[in-house]
């Protein structure tokens, strides 16, 4: 070693010296591994040389195979490898040398193995064997194994020396495999009796002159003999078998051709197996894609019936239309049909991954809220862009009911909590837990919040972002899904009941007896209170003598909301239903004048705004209505 000390030995007892530990190299960029094996002797270039053993000659440094090269067997070198063919991870000799990318070379399983380069602390990662570096250290020469012998602990064999009764010659690494498989010291068993000593490969041929222990040839027929050479060729003579020699050959052969056969039926019959497997599953995939086809097929069928069914009913509900424009016709009543009257879709706002259940206008700045089952509120402008101006999220349940009071929206969800948004920045300022059960239905007046929920009404006074609760009104028998504050009143709706409270006072003052159900939807006007129940009524009374003046039919299907659209010269209720459909009244004559026939799914929200008429549906749509 050139920037290393010269390596001290110690004698032992067979003649040969073990070298002690070389010193490490002060370049701190490369060094010496601890362990390297190698074997000081004669320079050449041969494939390999015979190495002369004395006890004066230098002998050699033992080598220890790592932990994790399992089964490798002993490599003493002769010489002292160079510093640039070792690993400067495991400290040995490279074995599948590979270059990675920080420009190092490693062992293969060194560089898979670490996760930093010892020099630069780079990541390594394989890029090319090193194939240079491999035929280096194929050149390099080493004593045969079988020249080689282990020293250490018994039963824990690691490092090896070179043996003095061993092979004495040295080979290339790379031409190891050709000499070994042919040295007179590899190690061979008799092959007549495996209980013979070891012999070496050298010594084969002697034994067997002078082993006891030869078989006769035909022994697999059944001929017992054993003895030496000289007694094996006189019994070769008179062996019952040997006459027989041909025949039992020609035997063998033909055994063993049935066996070659037996062997290929088999594999036909393997063959056969697979493809009457794969036929198998073949034929199962058929059968669940004929299954699949029907399942299709009955499926088709049953929507084609429900589409069926929905168009009769749709096609019913145009000649009722029929039938009530023909009786106005007789009746003289043309005014009711001008076509400026009629209200037409104009747009649908999409957006909601889910039902939309509440709609709420903030006419200040054309906004319109929609609340869904998508546990999101949409804010939609009215006035320029027609789009969705941003997605408030705070519930974690279906938002049943919005209000605006002020520059603040309320929203009530099953989740049984109120949240209150700032209008002008759309960000949420506070959130209450108003409730035990969900919040059905929202309203605001005289600086109150009322909440109607599972047989209660709570009443909240709201102090800029807070909610105060003040009281809750008892004394209901079911779920309050309506609730509407007009003047000094607010009106309630529960099963086949409206109550009417005085807003100052917070007392019950009326109480109107319905039929039909559970009442869904309230609409008050100048001169009427409307509701709509659950059984497609829609019932009317006077809101001065607080009498039922009138029932109206049509809907087929639960009245989940009322609107009011107000003129000068006539009133406009709209009524929304699980029908799909959306109808106009007239309160001056009680009757429908129009049928809006637009959403696939029941239309359950309604909200109005500049004459504008917006309803919100179970197809997660919102749509615009004007004249």
């Amino acid at each position: 070693m050139s920037s290393g000390k010269t390596p001290r030995y110690n004698r032992y007892s067979g003649g040969a010296a073990i070298a002690s530990t070389a010193t490490i190299p002060s370049s701190p960029s490369m060094f010496y591994p601890l362990s390297i094996p190698f074997l000081f002797s004669a320079e050449g270039s041969s494939t390999y040389k015979q190495h002369r053993r004395t006890p004066s000659s230098s002998s050699t440094l033992t080598y220890s195979p790592r932990d994790d090269d399992d089964g490798m067997e002993p490599q003493v070198f002769a010489e002292q490898p160079s510093v640039k063919l070792c690993c400067q991870l495991c400290c040995n000799v490279f074995k599948d040398p590979v270059i990675t990318t920080c420009g190092h070379t490693f062992c293969r399983r060194c560089a898979l193995t670490s996760d930093k380069c010892p020099v630069d602390a780079a990541k390594l990662t394989v890029v090319v064997n090193n194939i240079a570096v491999a035929e280096q250290i194929g050149e390099l020469f080493i004593h045969c194994k079988y020249g080689c012998r282990a020293v250490g602990m018994a039963g824990k064999p690691g490092a090896y020396e070179v043996d003095p009764l061993g092979c004495p010659f040295t080979i290339k690494l790379s031409t190891r495999k050709e000499h070994e498989a042919s040295c007179d010291y590899r190690p061979v068993r008799c092959p007549n009796n495996p209980s013979c000593p070891p012999l070496l490969t050298m010594n084969l041929e002697a034994h067997l002159k002078e082993c006891e222990h030869i078989k006769c040839p035909h022994s697999k027929y059944g001929c017992t003999f054993i003895g030496n050479q000289d007694t094996y060729e006189t019994h070769l003579e008179v062996c019952k078998f040997e006459g027989l020699k041909e025949f039992l050959q020609q035997t063998d052969d033909r055994f063993h051709e049935m066996q070659l056969t037996l062997a290929q039926k088999d594999q036909d019959i393997a063959f056969l197996r697979s493809m009457l497997g794969k036929l198998s599953e073949k034929l199962d995939q058929l059968e669940k894609n004929l299954e699949l086809k029907f399942d299709v097929l009955d499926e088709n069928q049953s929507k084609l019936s429900e589409d069926l069914m929905e168009f009769r009913r749709d096609a019913s509900m145009l000649n009722d239309e029929l039938s009530h424009i023909n009786a106005r016709l007789n009746m003289g009543i043309l005014g009711s049909y001008d076509p400026q009257q009629i209200f037409k879709c104009k747009g649908t706002f999409v957006g909601h991954q889910g039902p939309v259940w509440c709609l709420c206008v903030y006419s200040t700045g054309d906004l319109l809220f929609s609340g869904s089952s998508d546990k999101t509120i949409k804010v939609w402008d009215t006035c320029t862009t027609y789009k969705c101006q941003k997605t408030l999220e705070g519930h974690d349940g279906i938002v049943l009911a919005l209000c605006i009071q002020g520059n603040r929206l309320y929203s009530g969800s099953a989740d049984c909590t109120i949240i209150v948004w700032d209008i002008q920045t759309l960000q949420k300022v506070n959130t209450i837990r108003a409730h035990d059960n969900p919040v059905c239905t929202l309203v605001s007046s005289h600086n109150m919040l009322f909440s109607g929920s599972l047989k209660a009404i709570k009443v909240w006074d709201i102090v800029g972002t807070e909610l105060k609760l003040k009281k809750e009104l008892t004394g209901l028998n079911h779920w309050v899904r309506a609730l509407v504050a007009s003047q000094n009143h607010l009106y309630s709706g529960s099963y086949q009941t409206i109550k009417i409270w005085d807003i100052r006072s917070l007392e019950c003052v009326h109480v109107l007896q319905t039929s039909g159900g559970s009442v869904y939807s309230i609409a008050v006007t100048n001169h009427h209170i409307v509701c709509g129940t659950y059984e497609n009524l829609i019932h009317v009374w006077d809101i001065e003598s607080k009498e039922q003046v009138r029932t109206l039919t049509g809907h087929v299907g639960t009245v989940y909301a009322l609107a009011v659209i107000s003129t000068p010269d006539q009133t406009k209720v709209f009524s929304a239903s699980y029908d799909r459909s959306l109808r106009v009244w007239s309160m001056d004559n009680m009757i429908c004048t129009q049928t809006l026939l637009r959403h696939q799914g029941s239309v359950t929200a309604l909200a109005v705004s500049r004459g504008r008429l917006f309803s919100g549906a179970v197809d997660s749509t919102v749509k615009v209505w004007t004249c």
